[in-house]
């Protein structure tokens, strides 16, 4: 097992730090890929779970004296902290009425590390509590999303975290201009004029926040058909994809290929049509399923 993460400063400002504190091995280079280029400079930083207090001075030493860094503890016993210099708020993360005052004394914030109680609830309230309080070029970051998958936290659940990630991958390709040509991606609970991307790490999710970048996707030209006309695609061409061995291969395909070929008196019947198409479309489906099926195991 590679151990290159030792090299990195954060991991020395870790080891170094006059409290204790606990982090998965892997984080390290997660932590420096998402937060380096925020060192130096003026942000506010946030905390969930301070319990002995370390990360918080590694956080300090990381980021540099302009930032400022804030823990946040449902141990009210943690603000005894506060002498080692630090910035510490007592409450739980699953509440709207805390983050409401919380964010009417600090202000918004650049990047949120949720390193809290990992539960579904704690993970997706901070999440939806948090998010309209992020400034653009901003971070929510989910830490031990592991516990989706986990007994001692009610998990596996339709309700995951994970899921719900999954959920808002959904809905960040609902942010298009041609709505017609996609199905079951629009969501009532919507957060796609917020987050610009989301990564997944190994028990990590990252949430980019970035509105001016959340823009409808829509195709554009980049001038019109009429201008200096193509010699490649013309109006005979079709797709390659519909003309590939899945598509036109096998008995039932080839049948219904020569079909709708020889039965042209089909297009004045749409009925009929539809279900011509509906049939091809199934035992394409049928071959798909199969072909793929290996990769989902």
């Amino acid at each position: 097992m590679s151990e290159d993460y030792k090299n990195l400063d954060l991991y020395k400002y870790f080891k170094e730090s006059k409290l204790h504190s606990t982090k998965s091995n892997t984080y390290f280079g997660i932590y420096t890929e998402l937060f380096g280029k925020y060192r130096g400079k003026k942000i506010t930083f946030v905390e969930i779970g301070v319990k002995w207090g370390g990360s918080l001075l590694m956080w300090k030493k990381f980021f540099g004296n302009d930032a400022r860094v804030i823990g946040i503890d449902f141990y009210p016993e943690t603000k005894k902290l506060e002498k080692h210099g630090l910035e510490i708020f007592i409450g739980d993360q699953s509440s709207e009425i805390f983050w409401r005052n919380f964010f009417l004394e600090v202000g918004k914030i650049d990047i949120l590390l949720d390193d809290g109680g990992h539960t579904n609830e704690n993970q997706i309230l901070t999440l939806n509590n948090v998010i309209n309080n992020v400034n653009d070029d901003g971070l929510i970051v989910i830490e031990d999303t592991g516990a989706s998958y986990n007994k001692k936290f009610f998990n596996p659940s339709k309700y995951s975290f994970i899921n719900y990630s999954k959920f808002l991958i959904d809905d960040l390709y609902g942010k298009v201009k041609d709505k017609s040509r996609l199905e079951e991606v629009f969501k009532k609970n919507s957060l796609n004029n917020i987050i610009y991307s989301i990564k997944f790490f190994n028990s990590i999710v990252a949430f980019f926040i970035d509105r001016k970048k959340c823009i409808d996707m829509e195709n554009i030209f980049n001038r019109t058909l009429d201008e200096q006309p193509s010699e490649v695609i013309t109006e005979k061409f079709i797709n390659p994809r519909w003309s590939s061995e899945i598509f036109l291969g096998g008995f039932f395909n080839k049948l219904i290929y020569k079909l709708s070929k020889k039965l042209f008196f089909l297009k004045k019947f749409n009925f009929l049509k539809k279900i011509v198409h509906q049939i091809k479309y199934k035992i394409i489906v049928i071959k798909l399923n199969k072909k793929l099926k290996k990769y989902f195991k």
